[in-house]
C-alpha cells in the first residue's frame, strides 16, 4: 500500500476536522448521584478524576455478564478494523515515525488477532475430599504507560486483554503520541456506552507528564502497573510498591549459518526490520552471518531489495544517526531518525536510493553503535563471524542479557538449540520474519506488550488476572 503526503494530509485534515475539541478536566468536587466520569469516554486530564471513572466503570463491568465482557471487547476490535485507515494516519501524522501501511496494518490486525475471553480457563480438582475451582479473577484498576513507538495500538491491545480479564485502565501515553491515544480511547469509550451502557472502561490521560505518570503509579486505586517503553519507565514502576508487568527494551540479534537459505534468510530479515522503519522491539536489530557465507549474504540482501552502504558511507550515517547522551555520553539513537524510512537514511549517508527502498545495510565490526544500541531505524549492520560458535557468542553479548528477541536462519537443528539455550530468550524465530513470533506469519497470538523483566512474557488477557481457588469439602464429587 502506497501512501504519498498529500494523501495522508488530506485524510488527516478530514478527520481533526470530525474529531473538535477535547474534553477538559477538572478539579471541581462530582456531582452527587452521578456516575464518576460519566459523559466523558474516557479522556481526562486530572489523574484522580480519570482513576475514579475507571474504579466506577470498573464495579459496573463485574456486575456484568461475561458475555457483555465478549461485546465489549467486540467493539474495540470493529473500531480497530474498521476505523484503521484513518486512525492508523493520524498516528503517523501525529508521531511522524514508522510508515503509514504499517500504522494502518497493525491496528487492524489487532482487531483481528489480539486474545479475548477465550483465554481464560477454569481448572477444576475434583477428589475424595469434594471440589475445587481455580478461576481468573481481575485486579481491578490498572494503570498503563504505552510508548510512541505503537501509541493507540499498544492501548488496543492492552484495552482487549485487559478489559477481558475483567479491569478497566487508566493510560499515561507518550506525550508524542496523546492526540491519537485520547481520540481512539474516545471512539471505543462513545461506543460502548451506547452499546452496553459503561462508560470510561478505557480512561486516558489527555496532557501525559512524568507527574502524572508518577501519580498514576501510586494511586492507592490502581492495583496493577503495565509499562510499555523504555528503561527508565520500567524501573519507576518496579519501585512503586505495586506488582508490574514490565515490557523492556530488546536489541535483538540475529544468526545466519553456513546451512541457511540465504535468499529466505535476506527476505524475512528484510520484513522484520523494516516493517515500520525497525520501530518494533522484537525487530532485527544486527546481523552476525558466519564469514563462509558472509558476501553470499550480502549478496542475497541486494537482490532482495535491500541497498547496501560501503564503510565511509556507513560512518557518514552514523555521525548523524548515533548519538552522544547522558552524564556519561554513550551512544544513542538520534531522534531526527528514528522511525524515518530507509531512503532518508540512505540520503544521510550521500546515497541516492529509491523512494520504495525499504532498508539499507551495511558491513560493521562488532563494536560499532549501530551493533551496540537499539537503533529503532532501517539501517542494519552485519557483522563478520568465524563460526557459528562464534556467532552466537556475539549475538548473546548485544543481546546485553535483555531476554528479549533472538533471531536465527539455519538448517542445522543443533545450531537451533544452542542458540535458543544460549541467550534464553522470550522471543525465539527460526527461519522467518521477527514479527513470526506475534502470530504474524507464525502461529501464536498478537499483543504489543512483552514483559520480558518481569517473566509474563506475551501478555494475553490472563496476565491481568489474579488466581482465585473455591473448594467445596467433602461434596459435589458424584463420581
Amino acid at each position: 500500500m502506497q501512501l504519498d503526503e498529500s494523501i495522508i494530509r488530506n485524510v488527516v485534515a478530514a478527520v481533526l476536522s470530525e474529531v473538535g475539541p477535547m474534553p477538559a478536566g477538572s478539579n471541581a468536587p462530582l456531582q452527587p448521584n452521578v456516575p464518576a466520569g460519566a459523559g466523558r469516554n474516557g479522556v481526562f486530564t486530572d489523574v484522580n478524576e480519570a482513576v475514579a471513572a475507571a474504579k466506577a466503570a470498573h464495579q459496573q463491568l463485574r456486575s456484568r455478564s461475561m458475555e457483555e465482557r465478549k461485546q465489549v471487547i467486540d467493539i474495540i476490535r470493529r473500531i480497530s478494523i474498521d476505523q484503521c485507515e484513518e486512525l492508523g494516519l493520524m498516528e503517523m501524522r501525529e508521531t511522524g515515525i514508522g510508515r503509514p501501511e504499517h500504522k494502518i496494518e497493525k491496528l487492524r490486525t489487532l482487531g483481528e488477532r489480539a486474545p479475548g475471553t477465550e483465554f481464560l480457563e477454569t481448572k477444576a480438582f475434583s477428589g475424595d475430599h469434594g471440589l475445587a475451582v481455580v478461576e481468573r479473577s481481575p485486579f481491578g484498576v490498572i494503570a498503563a504507560i504505552t510508548p510512541v513507538t505503537h501509541s493507540l495500538p499498544t492501548i488496543t491491545g492492552n484495552a482487549v486483554s485487559m478489559i477481558a480479564g475483567g479491569n478497566s485502565v487508566v493510560v499515561n501515553p507518550h506525550p508524542s503520541g496523546k492526540k491519537v491515544a485520547a481520540e481512539g480511547v474516545r471512539r471505543f469509550n462513545e461506543a460502548i456506552a451506547a452499546e452496553v451502557g459503561i462508560d470510561n472502561l478505557i480512561c486516558v490521560i489527555a496532557e501525559p507528564t512524568l507527574e502524572t505518570a508518577d501519580t498514576l503509579f501510586s494511586h492507592l486505586d490502581i492495583s496493577l502497573i503495565c509499562v510499555t517503553g523504555g528503561p527508565a519507565v520500567g524501573r519507576a514502576a518496579l519501585r512503586s510498591g505495586k506488582r508490574a508487568i514490565v515490557a523492556g527494551p530488546g536489541n535483538p540479534p540475529v544468526v545466519v549459518d553456513e546451512t541457511a537459505d540465504l535468499d529466505n534468510a535476506a527476505r524475512c530479515i528484510i520484513q522484520g526490520a523494516a516493517y515500520d522503519n525497525n520501530l518494533l522491539c522484537i525487530a532485527e536489530k544486527e546481523v552476525f552471518v558466519v564469514d563462509s557465507v558472509f558476501d553470499d549474504m550480502m549478496a542475497a540482501m541486494r537482490r532482495a531489495g535491500a541497498v547496501q552502504l560501503d564503510a565511509a558511507q556507513v560512518d557518514k550515517l552514523t555521525s548523524q544517526a548515533i548519538t552522544k547522551v547522558g552524564d556519561d555520553q554513550h551512544d544513542a539513537a538520534a531522534k531526527d531518525f528514528i522511525g524515518k524510512d530507509a531512503a532518508v537514511l540512505a540520503r544521510a549517508a550521500g546515497v541516492n536510493a529509491p523512494e520504495s527502498c525499504e532498508l539499507v545495510f551495511g558491513e560493521t565490526d562488532e563494536h560499532h553503535p549501530f551493533v551496540t544500541v537499539e537503533q529503532m531505524m532501517p539501517f542494519l549492520p552485519f557483522v563478520r563471524a568465524r563460526d557459528v560458535e562464534h556467532a552466537i557468542a556475539m549475538a548473546k553479548e548485544y543481546e546485553h542479557g535483555f531476554r528479549h528477541t533472538a533471531i536465527i536462519h539455519s538448517r542445522n537443528v543443533r545450531n537451533m538449540t544452542v542458540m535458543g539455550r544460549e541467550l534464553d530468550t522470550t522471543l525465539y524465530v527460526k527461519n522467518g520474519p521477527s514479527m513470526a513470533a506475534l502470530g504474524l506469519g507464525g502461529e501464536g497470538y498478537l499483543s504489543f506488550s512483552i514483559a520480558g523483566p518481569t517473566g509474563e512474557g506475551v501478555t494475553s488477557p490472563e496476565t491481568f488476572t489474579r488466581e482465585r481457588r473455591c473448594s467445596m469439602v467433602d461434596e459435589l464429587r458424584v463420581v
